[in-house]
């Protein structure tokens, strides 16, 4: 494997455990941040402690205050900064960026107000550089496990099967399998979708309304996104691979999840916003509910399941009473092709 110059922004949990990735395989890897303590910690203990407690960090990643240092001659940049965050992120990078470059973003959601999934808006920002050396990365991983080096698996899209073979090229391992596709559009909304139904499913556990509703959750869940995504354009099929059963299952089901444990402490009877604030990472689930239920009303898609969870997270619905409003809905038949 030749060596690369990657550069990562941001030094959340995800962008961390991917700089981990890169550095075992032999890269020269780069962090940004804007806080001077967690650069000192990275730098000095190896430690990310704020997101990742005392898991040990490849001592050969270094992290740097300066955007333009991080920028500097890197063959990719990989961008790990919440939905958010990604455009004023990528604007302060785009006086540094080379056009040929490669980018990979590592963000599952939309931008607030425009809709917009995270490659549009990076385009939109980084206007030198080719749209098809955007790359997508998405699947189910934690960055819990990445870093212990668990065995993870995950898909990278673009609309050039050239620029995601580049990108498989610098993440793959033993420890981390990267399949590619083309279907960026598939792999963004499917990434998105599946935290809204994760936070329902964490209501589902803190309901305590066991596994047969959850079970009936994460398939209606998937059939509601999958609706969506095709009447936008994307591949039906990329809804039953990694970025969508896969990652919908171990959000759905892990105490990793921070989208889980949204659902499951509203369900307790937090407020929303009080939930939010206690976790301190983003949880990007309850803006994508949002977001989901204007595209929802754009292409003139039903997603009961995504609707009740809208009213519960921005109208106070009752957890409860929305799980009955969706059981007692009209009858309807099971059809593969209608979803």
């Amino acid at each position: 494997m030749i060596s690369k110059k990657v550069s990562v922004f941001v030094a959340g949990s995800w962008g961390t455990a991917l700089a981990c990735v890169l550095a075992a395989n032999g890269h020269e890897v780069m962090i940004w941040s804007r806080n001077a303590e967690q650069v000192k910690e990275i730098n000095e203990r190896h430690r990310n402690h704020k997101f990742l407690g005392e898991h040990k960090l490849d001592t050969h990643i270094k992290a740097t205050l300066s955007i333009e240092e991080a920028a500097f001659q890197a063959d990719a940049i990989l961008l790990a900064a919440p939905s958010s965050a990604m455009r004023q992120v990528a604007r302060q990078l785009q006086p540094y960026l080379i056009s040929d470059i490669l980018i990979i973003h590592a963000a599952k959601g939309f931008e607030t107000g425009s809709l917009l999934p995270m490659s549009k808006v990076i385009a939109e920002e980084l206007t030198q550089i080719n749209a098809n050396r955007i790359v997508v990365l998405s699947g189910p991983s934690h960055a819990e496990e990445v870093i212990q080096q668990l065995p993870t698996t995950i898909v990278v899209a673009a609309a050039s099967i050239d620029a995601a073979q580049a990108a498989q090229d610098l993440l793959i391992n033993n420890d981390f399998r990267v399949y590619t596709n083309v279907d960026i559009q598939g792999v963004e909304l499917a990434g998105a979708l599946k935290n809204i139904i994760a936070i329902g499913a964490g209501m589902v556990d803190g309901l305590s309304f066991g596994d047969n509703a959850k079970a009936a959750l994460i398939t209606r869940g998937l059939a509601e996104i999958t609706r969506l995504g095709v009447t936008m354009g994307a591949n039906p099929l990329t809804f039953a691979g990694l970025a969508g059963i896969g990652d919908l299952i171990v959000t759905c089901t892990s105490r990793h999840s921070r989208n889980w444990r949204a659902g499951y402490q509203i369900a307790q009877g937090k407020a929303v916003q009080e939930v939010l604030t206690e976790m301190g990472m983003v949880v990007e689930g309850v803006k994508t509910t949002k977001a989901a239920m204007s595209l929802a009303r754009q292409y003139q898609v039903d997603m009961p399941i995504t609707e009740q969870l809208y009213l519960v997270l921005f109208e106070d619905k009752n957890p409860t009473l929305a799980v009955e409003d969706l059981m007692g809905r009209g009858r309807t038949q099971e059809d593969i092709i209608r979803l």
